[in-house]
């Protein structure tokens, strides 16, 4: 048996002693836990606890799984949304699949765990933008998929929106950069999987009797050339009004969660066309600065959020202490009056279903909510009372029941 696994070590350290020699499907032992939320493969795949991590091993052929072991550490170099790869097991013994291991990727959920919950209705809007925007990202890093669908990815929520993440990378290639008729090729292959997984969905009753799935899938892409327009189309500029768009060109891509690498101007007899090459932003503005005033590690649309209140306890403060108060200051105070009460409230039983940051974003729409109908400000404390009693349960959780109790305390 041999491990071919990245640094740092110890990450792959306490995996060894995993029984590697035996077939995935036959392991048993406390380590192995069952996931609610898990997708559908065609391949076996087993999930692991160790260290307070949580690993998926997925048997597979042994070619395919160095070949997707090398793709996924690409993508985590161009910092392109995907599951994090630990490493692959090889030589396991005679007739035996390699394992692909990979760490699984926290507060994520499927597709169809976001159908099958009640809240915020009907998600194919969501759903289909956050995957238009992943495969725009991993077709800008010259990366064909090969096979884009919804059993394929998974979601996070950010601030009511999803963020996709690939899981699968079995038939993908890796190019300098991507033709169009490649583009287009992987586009119509994602809409012909969209398609099929929405009429599975019809079939089993998760989707709305009142959504056209051949309508739906057909969105797809429509967005995707919408969005791939925007990042990389030229555009003719005049003197006059160059400076201010290229800088509001720029602004616009920066919303979108994409960096420029390069500006080129090209003179031409009607003025300067604009020409940018556009890469995957390597983090949010909102989440750098939310980490470098609070230490908090959010999402881009959760630290958004959470600025957003920061700035608005900052003016109370202001108002109540009468002169000017610091960003710094004002971060600091609100960390340990608001949002660090907030998030040592959650029920015990209930902690480990959202990310901290999104539980407070969802607070804060609760307060919106009930405070509208009660016509006054409720306040943050009994918008988390009520959030804790009637809205977070309702989140499925993350390890199932028969689970072992020693790993779900451990990963929650």
């Amino acid at each position: 048996m041999r491990f071919v696994f990245n640094p740092p070590t110890e990450e792959a350290a306490g995996l060894l002693t995993l029984p590697w020699t035996q077939p995935l499907e036959e392991w048993q032992g406390p380590r192995l836990v069952e996931i609610r939320q898990r997708g559908i493969s065609r391949h076996i795949v087993r999930f692991v606890a160790d260290n307070g991590e949580l690993y998926a091993l997925k048997a597979i052929n042994e070619d395919l799984a160095r070949r997707e072991y090398r793709l996924l550490r690409k993508l985590a170099e161009l910092g392109v949304p995907a599951v994090h790869v630990v490493g692959v097991v090889v030589d396991r013994g005679p007739d035996i699949d390699a394992i692909l291991v990979t760490r699984f990727l926290d507060y994520s959920t499927t597709y169809r765990a976001v159908f099958s919950s009640s809240r915020g209705g009907q998600p194919t809007d969501r759903l289909l933008d956050a995957l238009v925007e992943l495969l725009v990202r991993l077709h800008l890093a010259g990366f064909f998929w090969g096979d884009c669908s919804l059993s394929n990815t998974l979601f996070r929520y950010d601030a009511g929106t999803l963020e996709a993440y690939l899981v699968d990378a079995e038939t993908s290639e890796m190019h300098p950069t991507l033709t169009a008729g490649q583009r287009n090729y992987d586009v119509d292959l994602a809409e012909e999987r969209v398609y099929g997984e929405l009429l599975d969905l019809q079939a089993g009753e998760l989707l709305s009797p009142d959504v056209d799935p051949l309508e739906i899938a057909a969105e797809l892409p429509r967005r995707y050339a919408l969005l791939w327009d925007e990042l990389t189309r030229e555009e003719l500029l005049h003197p006059d009004d160059q400076r201010f768009r290229i800088a509001n060109r720029l602004r616009r891509l920066n919303d979108l969660g994409f960096d420029v690498d390069e500006v080129e101007l090209i003179s031409t007899p009607d003025g300067n066309r604009l020409r940018l090459r556009t890469r995957v932003a390597e983090s949010g503005h909102h989440s750098r600065q939310l980490f470098l005033r609070t230490g908090l590690a959010a999402e881009e649309n959760q630290a958004r959020r959470l600025l957003n209140d920061i700035a608005s306890y900052r003016a109370y403060l202001e108002q109540r202490r009468g002169h000017p108060v610091s960003e710094m200051v004002a971060a600091s105070q609100w960390l340990g009056d608001v949002y660090d009460p907030v998030i040592a409230a959650i029920p015990a039983e209930l902690g480990g279903r959202l990310p901290p940051a999104e539980i407070f974003h969802e607070i804060l729409e609760h307060r919106w909510y009930m405070s509208e109908a009660a016509e006054a400000d409720v306040g943050t404390a009994a918008a988390a009372r009520s959030y804790f009693q009637t809205v977070l349960p309702d989140v499925p959780e993350l390890l199932s029941d028969d689970g072992p109790d020693e790993d779900a305390e451990m990963l929650s």
